[in-house]
Order: C-alpha cells, then sequence, then structure tokens
C-alpha cells in the first residue's frame, strides 16, 4: 500500500509541472509574435487571414488564448505541421520511434559502461585504471557532443568506412522488404520480431555511431557518479563487516556495496535521459537521424511553432514519466524513501 501511495503521489504531482511547462511554452510562442503569421501566405485573401487569426483566438486576452490552446492540447488538437504537412501529433507518432529508440540504446551503452567504469575506479582507487577512469570522465563532461559527432563520423565512417555516414539505415531497405511489419516502430525491436537478422544488423550498423555519440556525456557523470558514492559506501561498517565474515570480495561488491552506491546514480539517470533527449537535436541532425531532433531543427528554420510546442511538451512529458519511473526505483533501492 505505501509503495502504492508512493506512485499516486508522484503521479498527481506530475500535473502542476505539465500546467508550468505549457504556460512556458505558451508564453514562448506569444512574446516572440503572432502565431498566425507563421501560417500566412502573400496571396492570402482577408478572409482566409481573418479565419486563421480566428483559429489561433489572437484578438482575445492572452488567458483567452492559452485556454483554447491549451483545450486543444488536452484533447490532442496540437496544431498543423507546416514542416511535415501533417498534423504535429501525427508527426510526433512518425518521428518518435526514432528519438526514443536511439535514446534508449544511449541510455543503456551510459548506464552499464558508467556504472561498470564507475565500480572499477573506486575498488582500484589511485591506481592507473583509477587515473585513466577519471581521465575520460573529465573528457566526457568536457567535450561539446556535436565536436565529438564530427569526430566519430570522420574518422570511423569517412576515412575508415567501418559505419556509415548518415541515416538510420540502408537506402536499400526503401525498395525491398516493404511487407515487414512495423510492431513498434523500433528498427531493432520489429527486424527482430520479423526474424530479419539482415535488417537487425543493418540497424545496429546504422545506430552505433549516433549512439556512442550520445551517451558519452552521460558515462562521463554516471562514471563521476558511482565512483564517489561507492567510495562512500565501501568506508561503511557494513562493508567492513561483510569483508570480516570471510565474503569474496566480489560478492562483497556486488551485493553490499553497489546497490547501495547505486541511489544516487539512479537519480542521475533520470535527469541524464531528458538530457540526451536534448542533446539529440544536435546528434540527430549531424548523423541525419530522422527523429524528432531534426523534425524540431526544421521547424526552427521554418518558423514552425506548432512543431516546436509539439516537440517541446512531448520532452517535457517523456522527462517526467521517466523521473517518475526513477522515483520508484530510488524507493526500491532504498525502503526508507516509501515513508517520506
Amino acid at each position: 500500500m505505501r509503495t502504492r501511495t508512493f506512485i499516486i503521489r508522484r503521479l498527481l504531482l506530475l500535473i502542476p509541472v505539465l500546467i508550468g511547462v505549457s504556460l512556458f511554452v505558451f508564453a514562448l510562442t506569444r512574446i516572440s509574435g503572432n502565431p498566425a503569421a507563421a501560417y500566412i501566405r502573400e496571396n492570402m485573401s482577408q478572409e482566409q487571414i481573418a479565419l486563421i487569426e480566428e483559429q489561433f483566438h489572437v484578438h482575445d486576452p492572452i488567458y483567452i488564448q492559452y485556454f483554447y490552446w491549451f483545450e486543444g492540447i488536452v484533447q490532442g488538437n496540437w496544431g498543423y505541421s507546416k514542416t511535415s504537412h501533417i498534423p504535429v501529433t501525427d508527426a510526433i507518432q512518425t518521428f518518435f520511434p526514432a528519438t526514443f529508440e536511439l535514446t534508449l540504446v544511449s541510455i543503456g551503452i551510459a548506464v552499464v559502461v558508467g556504472i561498470a567504469l564507475g565500480t572499477l575506479s573506486a575498488t582500484k582507487r589511485n591506481k592507473p585504471v583509477d587515473h585513466a577512469t577519471r581521465l575520460m570522465a573529465l573528457a566526457g563532461v568536457s567535450m561539446p557532443i556535436f565536436i565529438l559527432a564530427l569526430v566519430l563520423q570522420n574518422v570511423f565512417a569517412y576515412n575508415l568506412g567501418w559505419f556509415p555516414m548518415i541515416g538510420r539505415e540502408a537506402d536499400y531497405w526503401h525498395y525491398v522488404d516493404k511487407d515487414i511489419t512495423h510492431y513498434t516502430g523500433f528498427l531493432l525491436v520489429d527486424s527482430v520480431l520479423n526474424l530479419n537478422w539482415d535488417r537487425f544488423s543493418d540497424a545496429v550498423w546504422h545506430i552505433a555511431l549516433p549512439a556512442v555519440t550520445l551517451s558519452f556525456g552521460t558515462i562521463a557523470i554516471i562514471t563521476r557518479i558511482q565512483r564517489g558514492s561507492m567510495l562512500d559506501v565501501l568506508n561503511q561498517d557494513y562493508v567492513k563487516t561483510a569483508r570480516s565474515k570471510g565474503l569474496p570480495e566480489r560478492v562483497v561488491i556486488r551485493k553490499h556495496a553497489r546497490r547501495n552506491a547505486l541511489i544516487p546514480t539512479t537519480t542521475v539517470v533520470g535527469l541524464a535521459f531528458g538530457g540526451l533527449l536534448g542533446g539529440a537535436v544536435l546528434t540527430e541532425t549531424i548523423f541525419a537521424w530522422p527523429g524528432l531532433g531534426l523534425w524540431s531543427t526544421s521547424a526552427i528554420s521554418n518558423n514552425d511553432w506548432a512543431s516546436i510546442m509539439g516537440f517541446t511538451m512531448i520532452s517535457a512529458l517523456i522527462y517526467v514519466i521517466v523521473n517518475l519511473i526513477v522515483d520508484v526505483m530510488y524507493a526500491y533501492l532504498d525502503p526508507r524513501v516509501r515513508l517520506e
């Protein structure tokens, strides 16, 4: 019951957060100018212009404009994307799987590598592997993501030819296997479900460089947090007691130290996920990855406010949901949280 109450409380807290995000996004669109201007053309008649302005309620008070805008958001009417020439909700459904798949692979790489390196660095404190790990972490938090993307693209794609330069899959698949069933929109998952291993290997081949690029900074952050947390835990009495009982060192690290050290790391992972969604804009643009990031970049170039607002709202929604999951995981790792 306590866990259920914990989750319900966190869900209720999401409501004011999303309302706050909606107010912020709405204010930005109105500060930037007339939201209807982007959809008005020179050859339009006054009646057509008036109809567009009426649709956006530009002559109503600002709170009335927000009411109608928020009502549309709740009802699923997020406007029309002139960048994609389809409704914004349809555009999000089209581009979301590519971004989410890239983000999931990136966070998976970051979590596995970051926790492993952080744990290793803490257990080998002040040894060469510890110094090397800390140097890598420093480079990871210091290097801009677009610089890393361009370097990896130039070295491993252009010069060595080990990976493709751009895209989510080879052009070959646009002409064959058109009858493949897309269950989820995730190429890695759908290719496995269709038992199409050639397409799976091609999807892995294409996602490798963007995923490594997107995960590198997060690996550095997780490594540093995990190392510091592990160093604190290794000095606790219960770890010393486990060692005094003669337990193997790997058992002490895995069962007694690492789980408790994961508590602050778990929180960072949730925050990092939102950062990966933001970083995906640059990564997708450089690697021409057909996701929300590339779509939002095109929307900004076209002054497409409906698409920009849609991208911002879906990013915020994903961010708060992920942080809810992190809160639940936090409560699982530390049951005392449920009582707070």
